[in-house]
């Protein structure tokens, strides 16, 4: 029966790049000793990346702490961007070592730790394993895992982070509301009749005397203020004009309700771009029986409407599409 063979180690000449920015560094140094720990850093990191470059995975060097003067002058380090998913810290050792030394520094906010072995030339290398955690300052050798196990990590991590976005911009789409499917009568889970929720003072006056041209359609949605006022709520009404192809006007309004006359004072209604930034705001004072905004939106825009009372915040999210 076959069996296969796992990669345990990988040798290779340093790029040519990595040696000389190693040599820069340590011309940099106060001391000789410094000079030389800031070189092996930087011989094995450059090794790393070039590895794992080859192997198909996105590294950002020059985001690296180690790959600055500043930080290599101030810490040990030997720290590795990998896009997206973390530092994988590269530890250098010379052959015939029997441990690695991880510093206490570093022995955090790491993906993983690897080991690589300088050449007594100081022009090539080798990857002798990795693990993902330490606890010692001094690893033995012969406790690193081999290199496909390394891959392997690095790979569930990337198919992580892919379903974690695929999640997250699911969970975003899903809380969108599709101002243009009102207009198809479609409406999403909590959007009511203005009747139903503020009976006759829901009808905006305003908005009627400018409705000849076609009806201008309005949905309200009860919004929970939470523990500062546990016992009252507002209602956040959208008002939409007919349908216009290329441009929606749109009114945000804010009115009272469970018997309330007045809205809480000190409470802000705002419109953010599709940023987070704030284009627009209205604030009420101590007798606000409503309070609104009016913006245009073009199709295929996205913007938030978002309430803030103390310390609470609450966000709409819309498109038009």
């Amino acid at each position: 029966m076959s069996k296969s063979i796992n990669v345990l180690t990988f040798s290779a000449p340093i790029p040519v790049d990595g040696r000389h920015r190693a040599e820069e560094l340590r011309r940099q140094q106060a001391t000789p000793a410094k000079g030389e720990q800031v070189y092996l850093n930087t011989l094995s990191v450059s090794f790393v990346n070039y590895y794992l470059c080859c192997m198909g995975f996105e590294t950002d060097l020059h985001k690296s702490d180690s790959w600055n003067v500043i930080q290599q002058t101030l810490m040990d380090i030997a720290d590795l961007s990998l896009k997206n998913l973390g530092l994988l810290e590269c530890r250098p050792v010379l052959e015939d070592a029997q441990f690695v030394y991880v510093p206490p520094e570093v022995q955090s906010n790491r993906i993983g730790y690897v080991a690589v072995q300088i050449g007594k030339s100081f022009r090539e290398a080798t990857l002798l394993g990795f693990v993902k955690q330490v606890q010692t300052d001094l690893l033995p050798i012969n406790q690193l895992q081999p290199l496909d196990n390394l891959l392997e990590y690095l790979e569930e991590l990337s198919q992580f982070h892919v379903a974690e976005i695929a999640d997250n911009s699911l969970e975003a789409n899903q809380n969108l509301v599709n101002l243009k499917q009102w207009l198809e009568n479609i409406f999403e889970a909590g959007w009511q009749e203005i009747e139903t929720l503020l009976g006759t003072q829901g009808v905006n006056p305003a908005w009627s005397l400018r409705s000849g041209n076609g009806a201008f359609l309005s949905r309200g949605k009860l919004i929970d203020l939470g523990k500062l006022l546990s016992d009252r709520a507002v209602v956040l009404v959208v008002t939409l004009p007919p349908d216009n192809e290329q441009e929606m006007d749109i009114i945000v309004e804010l009115h009272p309700t469970n018997g309330q006359d007045y809205l809480p004072p000190n409470l802000h209604l705002m419109v953010l771009d599709f940023e987070g930034a704030s284009v627009m705001e209205a604030q009420t004072r101590n007798s606000n029986k409503n309070i609104q905004l009016e913006f245009s939106c073009e199709v295929g825009e996205r913007f938030s409407v978002k309430l803030v009372l103390g310390d609470i915040s609450i966000t709409e999210n819309f498109v038009i599409c």
